[in-house]
């Protein structure tokens, strides 16, 4: 049994906090709104605090998943963040979607406390984070990944470190990056099908045993024809981690025309007032295109 601590308790670390008391580990949580985290400690019977520091206190980890690069800042180095508390050998394990540079950043204040920052942001959705079969791809030392690693797998499916500090972040963009062109092209072919007068629901069944299917036409076809948007991860959420695909594609030189089209394409749908609909709205704005 590890004593962690958990700070976030969104759609997705709500559960993934749940899954290390279901695992044994003893788990104090802090969220921002603290009703939230009463909530918590009286569905899992874990312990939650006022502050990150406080709940960092005599932690062996720490894990992280809240909003963006400044969120994570505050929790780690702010007034009352959880660097001041953390005792030498703790290991701090983040699984936001942030930047790269956020992350090397606090990498290497946690190494002058004696802190090892592992980056580890997630995959698989609020179902995949209930259901602890998340798909964790991980940057930092090997020996704190090593450590770390059998406590994210109690609400992992994979856990793999990718290589150094923020090569996890890295490989989540790369993530992001695939899925936007996915959805798009998905959202094309149902919305082909209709205009061509085709059943949306027998196309998928035909060409999702070929080489088109995916895991976003399995999960989200139904969906996407009923016009239902409620299912997944937002348009807005999915802006700001392409914000970030395409600011560190400017800084090595990689190329993303597919990529800088979609995002436009989902400022248009929060253009529509579907900031918080999932991103497989973006069959949404082809209907309104005609």
């Amino acid at each position: 049994m590890a004593k962690v601590a958990f700070l976030g308790l969104g759609v997705m670390g709500y559960p993934m906090a749940g899954h290390l008391v279901k695992a044994g580990h003893d788990v104090t949580v802090y969220n921002r709104t603290h009703s939230k985290a009463a909530a918590w400690a009286d569905e899992f019977g874990g312990k939650m605090a006022t502050t990150p520091a406080v709940a960092a206190m005599d932690a062996d980890f720490v894990m992280a998943c809240v909003g963006n690069d400044d969120d994570l800042r505050a929790i780690c180095i702010g007034e009352d963040g959880a660097f001041g508390t953390m005792a030498r050998g703790a290991i701090f394990v983040d699984h936001t979607t942030v930047s790269a540079k956020v992350t090397r950043e606090l990498y290497a204040a946690g190494q002058g406390l004696g802190v090892s920052f592992v980056d580890a942001p997630i995959s698989g959705g609020q179902a995949g984070a209930e259901n602890g079969v998340l798909s964790v791809m991980c940057g930092g030392d090997q020996a704190a990944y090593d450590v770390a690693q059998p406590i994210i797998d109690s609400y992992a499916r994979i856990c793999r470190r990718i290589g150094d500090s923020g090569a996890g972040q890295m490989t989540k963009m790369c993530n992001q990056i695939a899925i936007a062109g996915l959805v798009q092209g998905l959202s094309e072919a149902l919305h082909f099908a209709d205009k061509a007068g085709l059943d949306g629901r027998q196309v998928v069944e035909v060409i999702s045993q070929g080489a088109a299917g995916s895991w976003q036409m399995q999960n989200r076809y139904e969906t996407m024809i009923d016009g239902a948007f409620e299912h997944g991860f937002a348009v807005d959420w999915m802006r700001k981690d392409l914000g970030i695909c395409l600011a560190t594609a400017d800084e090595t030189g990689a190329s993303l025309p597919v990529t800088a089209l979609v995002d436009q394409f989902y400022k248009e749908v929060q253009s529509m007032g579907g900031g918080r609909w999932d991103t497989s709205s973006l069959i949404k704005r082809l209907r309104a295109l005609g």
